[in-house]
């Protein structure tokens, strides 16, 4: 029989078995709809998972429990097994003179990078370094005195071990954050600080998230417990955070205050009258400070106040001297002070206006709560039209 003949019939005889198949499309037993995953160990120990029937939002929000605490427990028990090497680990970021090159692929890049911005954020010199572009001409940006924190689960990842030779000859000292202190990463460090083998909270066991979160909070612990050895300052994060929210809490009243010049100001004895008889400044306030003739400030007066005299029918205090109506001894807010603290100050008290002064007592400018949008909460900002600095001092 010719091969010819025999290939022949082997194509009929596969085309006979194809025509005897249902007429449906062929699914692997893994992607079939009724193919169910296994769930990770610790899912399947609380007996609670079930993704065909987690449908209601009930159920999301028990999915997404169970996922949080998974996680938080995995950081709680890497918390309880850190020992001499983390203490190890913090001496050498502390000690280290050049910059922490902090390196990982994948989402451990990522939770390599989130590191290295709080390293930098809080006192330690700190870059990332992608492990591929370090191949390709980056191991360059390393200088003789930096140190390596590299981040790798599994400890074996390809691109981490491939840089690893090049790292030892060029003699970095390398801290590994590993699952494995055997794993290629970890024998080639001089410092190993454990995560733990740990169960991913994804429904397959797969996806990375409780490594990711362990990861992620054992490089914090690193990076804040290497702070608090250096004791970083106030004054020194402030100077790393000038922008956002966070730059103006960390500001200094004087930089955000309205200067005594663009200020409504009054002597004691003038009336009250006069005093609202005045042209207003470019930016109206809602305060007039009271200044005595030793420059220092004797109260304030609010247009709330004066709204009170009004519904109190108390007519003739309009033609009396402010002194006798003003608020004596305002609270104050003295120069230097933290924008965090004056706005504290303000949410506390529940004032709109907040005079700043200097150690004497003499003012220096106001704080008006129309200037703090955005630092604080929006039913104070409400109160902006009507609420008296009341309280003494």
């Amino acid at each position: 029989m010719s091969g010819a003949f025999l290939l022949a019939a082997a194509v009929f005889a596969g085309k006979s078995a194809l025509w005897c198949l249902p007429n449906r499309p062929i699914v692997p037993a893994a992607h079939r709809a009724d193919a169910r995953p296994t769930p990770p160990s610790w899912i399947r120990r609380m007996g609670e998972f079930d993704p065909v029937h987690i449908q209601t939002d009930s159920d999301v929000l028990a999915h997404g429990r169970l996922i949080l605490r998974a996680e938080g427990r995995a950081i709680l028990d890497a918390a309880e097994g850190l020992g001499d090497s983390f203490c190890r680990a913090v001496r050498v970021i502390e000690a280290c003179t050049g910059s922490v090159v902090v390196t990982g692929i994948g989402k451990a890049g990522l939770v390599a990078r989130k590191i290295s911005a709080t390293l930098a954020s809080t006192g330690t010199p700190s870059h990332f370094l992608h492990p591929t572009e370090a191949m390709h001409g980056d191991l360059g940006t390393m200088r003789r005195d930096d140190i390596v924190l590299a981040i790798s689960q599994s400890g074996e990842t390809e691109e981490i071990t491939r840089l690893l030779p090049h790292m030892t000859a060029s003699g970095h000292t390398i801290i590994a954050i590993t699952a494995h202190a055997n794993s290629t990463l970890g024998r080639a460090a001089h410092v190993v600080v454990p995560s733990g083998s740990v169960q991913e909270a994804c429904a397959l066991g797969l996806a990375p998230s409780t490594s990711t979160s362990v990861l992620l909070a054992l490089g914090d612990g690193l990076a804040l417990a290497t702070s608090g050895l250096r004791k970083f300052t106030p004054d020194e994060f402030a100077a790393r955070h000038p922008g956002g929210r966070l730059g103006r809490q960390l500001a200094l009243v004087e930089d955000a205050m309205r200067p005594l010049v663009q200020c409504r100001t009054a002597r004691p004895a003038d009336t009250v009258r006069a005093v609202f008889a005045q042209p207003l400044p470019r930016r109206r306030t809602g305060a007039v400070m009271i200044i005595d003739e030793d420059g220092t400030l004797a109260g304030l007066f609010t247009d709330s106040d004066l709204a009170r005299l009004f519904e109190r029918r108390n007519d003739s205090a309009i033609d009396e001297p402010i002194g006798r109506v003003m608020t004596a001894r305002p609270t104050t807010i003295l120069v230097g002070t933290r924008l965090g603290d004056a706005v504290a100050a303000l949410e506390t008290r529940r004032f709109s206006e907040l005079p700043v002064v200097d150690g004497a007592g003499c003012p220096l400018g106001l704080l008006d709560i129309v200037d703090l949008v955005g630092l604080l909460p929006a039913e104070l900002l409400e109160l902006a039209s009507g609420s008296p600095n009341a309280a003494a001092a």
